[in-house]
């Protein structure tokens, strides 16, 4: 146990950062106060932090690369990315979509097919950032091409219906193989 000499509380060893040159080989603020501390200053220092690590990354290109792939390649990695895409843009955790992809049994909310690419996509309300459900690719770009405007989707609907005509259908289908194979 040890007293951090910021807050003054006493916590466990784990709760220090090592610290070479000093007695007990541990810093004498905690892990939360030093983080307290360096994000307050962070903003002071971002520009020199963000240069200096482009120039290290220039002057160790190889280096920085193999790290990247190697990291990429975990499925450990690849977890954590998806988890921090689904925070940053919707605001939810890796847990939560898990919990909609079960409810929706793994398939697509509208066409109910599994996906045909890596995962389902996260459809929320672009006005309010509601989550609505999971979409497949197809699904998903469907409703932004229709500018998630139900009018319009009705409209579609009957489109068509009234255009249906399933005979006319197979005809332009032969036909337009039948040009294909001319070509």
């Amino acid at each position: 146990m040890k007293r951090c000499v910021k807050c003054g509380v006493v916590q466990p060893l784990a709760n220090f950062y090592k610290a070479t040159g000093t007695r007990d080989g541990l810093r004498g603020d905690c892990k939360a106060c030093f983080k307290a501390r360096a994000k307050a200053r962070y903003p002071q220092v971002r520009d020199q932090a963000i240069a200096r690590a482009k120039k290290w990354r220039e002057d160790n290109i190889e280096r920085f690369r193999e790290t990247q792939r190697r990291n990429r390649s975990t499925d450990e990695a690849k977890r954590k990315a998806r988890a921090g895409h689904l925070k940053r843009k919707y605001g939810i955790t890796l847990e939560r979509y898990e919990e909609l992809l079960a409810q929706q049994g793994g398939l697509c909310a509208i066409c109910e097919r599994a996906p045909r690419d890596i995962s389902l996509h996260v459809d929320h309300n672009p006005a309010t950032g509601a989550i609505r459900g999971l979409l497949c690719f197809l699904c998903n770009n469907a409703l932004g091409d229709f500018g998630d405007d139900a009018g319009r989707l009705v409209r579609a609907v009957h489109y068509l219906a009234v255009h249906e005509a399933p005979g006319e259908i197979a005809l332009a289908r032969a036909r337009a193989y039948a040009l294909k194979r001319a070509a």
